[in-house]
This record gives structure tokens, C-alpha cells and sequence, in this order.
């Protein structure tokens, strides 16, 4: 917590405005939408949410594809299936770990060719990274698809002094637990279509129509933010900048202390933008570094300290697995090498220098 949270919190108390919708769900919407400059915002329950109801509002469904990065999270993902649509599974290039523009132009290429294009593309930026935009942006406004900024991960990252989310069609933001602000669960979905804006907002309030009385004409959800949350929202994102640069000053330390380690590699930071370093992910070279990323993670945990493999492909999990996909061999080898370290923002340097030693301690000369 910043200390901010628990004025706000009194304030939001002292109205009596507790229920979901409120004062403060209003002012964190604006608050975002000027730190990202996104024409407009929607709170909701969680970035998952949005996902669901930007596809919702596109009107796809059963028999539609949706293109989205296979190296990310399963919410990336599990929308598409809420939808009845079938995800296509896209491979990551190295320089950002993020959607390949290469492979993506050849799919879209191919699809339209068969005249069966995707209804939408989801791009992830990954771990506080944004992806390579403007080529994939391209593409998608070539081909006349939709493109959804997954920013999930990238609150506080810049492509090109601009924030992730809010080039495509639409894009959403997480406040879950581990993010780097967070209002302990809850998501923002941006765009500059005011439409989209207004059905999201009326489907995430189970689609009551303009009425007196409850009368529904769609299937709407419970996808609101509370008014308390928000609140907490609020008091975190006054302190966006400074959670960046302690993350930051985490991976210069991990950097400085394990960067000469052979075997040892950093996540890399793209030339287009800032890296918010939510995570520091490190890749192991067992040959080189004597001992493999898993050895390592088990040896962490010996001491107390959790890290974690790099999230799992999506073409490569059960659920998925029977799905197209483009690629996969780079993703898979990320999974296979990949750790993140302990990154919150809280670690002090005694906590770095505690994990730094636990990490070179597993290196076999």
C-alpha cells in the first residue's frame, strides 16, 4: 500500500457509498484515462472481464477465430472460449518475448487467401514489456481486423513514450493482486470507441435496459467494480511511477549481481519503449550455467523464496493443445529455460542480495 489507500477508503466510508458503481469509480476512470491518455475508460471487476466483453461487443462467436500470443496467461485466452470462438496460437519473437509480427503477417496472409480472416487479433504485453505495436497494427488494420491490446501486465510500460493498450481497437489493464498496482482484484478496459464504452458498460450491469423497471433485451454479467475498490485504485495509481522505478532499480540490482554468471540471461528490453520490469525474468543455459531452471527454482523454495517458470505456452497446455498455432518453438524454449525472480515492491535490499545469493549459490563451476 502506498498510504494513500486509507483516506480515500475513510472518504468512500464516511459517504456511504459502498456498493459497486460510485464517486470514486468515476474519478479512477478519468484518473486512468489521463495517465494514458485513453479517450475513455470502464472499471470493471477484472481485465479478464473486459477481454470478454470487448469480444462480446465485436458480436463474436461459435465458428469465429481469434488470433491471440500463445506465451501469456490463460485469461488471455479463456474469453475466446466463453465466446464459442476458437483461438489461434501465435509464437513469440526474441527481442521482446512478444507476438511475432513476421508469423502474424503470414497467418493473416493465408486466412485471407481461404477468405476466413480472424474477427479479432489479442497482442499481450508480456511481464511489463509491450510488444513490437506499430507492424502488428499494420497488419491488422490491413486486413480490417480488430486489434486488442492484452496490457494486463503493462500498466506503467511505454511503446514509444505512448502506453500499451490504447493503440488498437481496445485494450484492458489488471489490478489483480501481483500487479504492479493493484486494487486486490479488479481490470480497466480503454478505447477511444464511446460505443464500445457504453454496451460494456450496460453488459457488465446484467444489460438493464434504459427502464423504470428491470427489463433486459441481452445477457448481461455482474462485472462492476466497488466503489471501495476503486477507491484503493486510486491511491495505488498516485504512486504508478515510483512502483516503476523500484522495479526497475529490482532487475539493475539482479543485473548487476547475476549478469555475470555464464548461462545466466535477462529478459531483454526492446529499444521501442520502457520495460516496467513488473517481473525480472531470468533464462538458464544448463550447460553453461551447471544446472538447469528447475534445479534452481527447487533450490529457491528450499530457502523460502518463491519464483516461477515462465508461464506455460498455451498451445501447450491440455486445454488447449488441440488448437492451431504458428510457431511455438521460441515460447516453448522461454517455458523451458524461464524464471521469474521475486520482484514486488516491497523487497528491500537485504531481500535482493538474499535471493542473488541463492541463485549463484546453484552455479556449478
Amino acid at each position: 500500500m502506498s498510504g494513500h489507500e486509507q483516506q480515500l477508503v475513510q472518504e468512500t466510508f464516511a459517504s456511504n457509498w459502498i456498493a459497486p458503481l460510485g464517486p470514486q469509480v468515476d474519478a479512477f476512470e478519468r484518473e486512468i484515462c489521463a495517465y494514458t491518455a485513453a479517450p475513455h475508460a470502464l472499471a470493471l471487476s477484472s481485465g479478464t472481464a473486459a477481454l470478454h466483453l470487448i469480444l462480446l461487443h465485436l458480436g463474436i462467436g461459435a465458428g469465429d477465430e481469434v488470433v491471440v500470443s500463445t506465451l501469456t496467461f490463460s485469461a488471455s485466452v479463456n474469453p475466446i472460449l466463453y465466446c464459442g470462438a476458437t483461438p489461434i496460437f501465435v509464437d513469440s519473437e526474441t527481442e521482446s518475448w512478444n507476438m511475432d509480427a513476421h508469423l502474424l503477417a503470414d497467418l493473416l496472409a493465408q486466412k485471407a487467401a481461404v477468405g476466413k480472416l480472424p474477427k479479432a487479433v489479442i497482442l499481450v504485453h508480456l511481464y511489463g514489456q509491450s510488444a513490437d505495436i506499430d507492424p502488428i497494427l499494420a497488419l491488422c488494420q490491413q486486413y480490417n481486423v480488430p486489434l486488442i491490446e492484452d496490457a494486463a501486465e503493462a500498466l506503467g510500460t511505454l511503446y514509444k513514450g505512448r502506453a500499451p493498450g490504447t493503440f488498437g481497437y481496445a485494450g484492458f489493464y489488471s489490478f489483480n493482486g501481483n500487479k504492479i498496482i493493484t486494487t486486490s482484484g479488479g481490470g480497466m478496459l480503454v478505447s477511444a470507441d464511446q460505443t464500445l464504452i457504453d454496451h460494456a458498460r450496460k453488459m457488465a450491469t446484467q444489460a438493464r435496459d434504459d427502464a423504470p423497471h428491470y427489463q433486459h433485451s441481452e445477457l448481461g454479467y455482474n462485472y462492476r467494480l466497488s466503489n471501495v475498490l476503486a477507491a484503493i485504485g486510486r491511491g495505488q495509481l498516485r504512486v504508478l511511477e515510483e512502483r516503476v522505478a523500484i522495479r526497475r532499480r529490482n532487475f539493475d540490482y539482479y543485473q548487476e549481481t547475476l549478469g555475470h554468471l555464464p548461462g545466466l540471461t535477462f529478459m531483454p528490453e526492446a529499444h521501442w519503449g520502457r520495460h516496467s520490469r513488473w517481473l525480472t525474468v531470468i533464462q538458464i543455459d544448463p550447460a553453461q550455467f551447471g544446472a538447469d531452471r528447475e534445479q534452481v527454482r527447487l533450490a529457491l523454495e528450499a530457502e523460502n523464496i518463491e519464483a516461477r517458470p515462465v508461464w506455460k505456452p498455451m498451445h501447450l497446455q491440455p486445454i488447449f493443445a488441440s488448437y492451431e498455432c504458428w510457431g511455438g518453438d521460441t515460447a516453448a524454449h522461454l517455458f523451458n529455460h524461464g524464471l521469474c525472480l521475486p520482484s514486488g515492491s516491497a523487497l528491500t535490499t537485504a531481500d535482493l542480495e538474499r535471493v542473488a545469493q541463492a541463485v549463484s549459490r546453484q552455479r556449478v563451476s
